[in-house]
């Protein structure tokens, strides 16, 4: 497991693309935050893993104002981002569990897993660096094609960026291909809340 300074400073090339790279998203970007809505249902998936993991749900947090934007912290989740993609192996659930929806740590099975459990492995490091609970939103959003898929949603006072399993790049959410459902609610982690038009509507990917 990484911890925050070894991330930092393993990550020295975020550091020189930091002012372009941000600049790009945020000038970019429609819409640089999510507009949420009111509570909607809780994926399966989640609703088991929380069974399972009761104190993972039961977060509250008052403070909900979104983490500040600097090089260290951009760096940071650049290098989660990247390194979590990079170590665990693609599995579906089926593979490795034997059903068709199960939400789990990656080094439970083997580092091995599907979109959500990326997202919970890189949800965890983030956490681990200090970043609040609220500000990392396990994310559900659908592909062009149609297909469900999962995201890490980072919420900071520049926009909403997006930690993807299929992409090492970090991008603001609105430069990405993906049409957004819902997410966890910033003020408890077993709650969800849907993602409000326009933010429904598909925004054009920079690849």
């Amino acid at each position: 497991m990484f911890g925050a300074v070894k991330i930092l400073k393993s990550m020295g090339f975020a550091a020189a693309f930091f002012a372009g790279v941000l600049i790009a998203n945020t000038a970019s970007a429609a819409e640089p935050f999510m507009q949420t809505g009111g509570l909607t249902s809780q994926p399966i998936g989640h609703y088991e893993f929380c069974k399972r993991l009761p104190d993972e749900c039961s977060v509250r947090s008052r403070n909900v104002a979104p983490a500040k934007m600097t090089r260290d912290f951009w760096e940071l989740i650049v290098n989660v981002n990247s390194h979590v993609n990079q170590d665990v192996k693609p599995l579906t659930d089926m593979e490795i569990y034997g059903v068709e929806e199960y939400w789990g740590y990656p080094d439970k099975v083997g580092n091995v897993g599907d979109c959500e459990d990326y997202v919970l492995e890189k949800r965890r490091e983030l956490m681990q660096a200090g970043i609040s609970p609220a500000d990392l939103l396990i994310t559900v959003v659908r592909k062009p094609d149609g297909e469900g898929h999962a995201v890490l949603t980072v919420r900071t006072d520049t926009g909403d960026f997006v930690l993807d399993n299929l992409a090492d790049g970090v991008k603001n959410w609105s430069e990405t291909e993906y049409t957004y459902l819902k997410r966890q609610a910033t003020n408890n982690t077993g709650r969800w809340v849907s993602i409000e038009a326009p933010s429904n509507i598909l925004v054009g990917s920079v690849r």
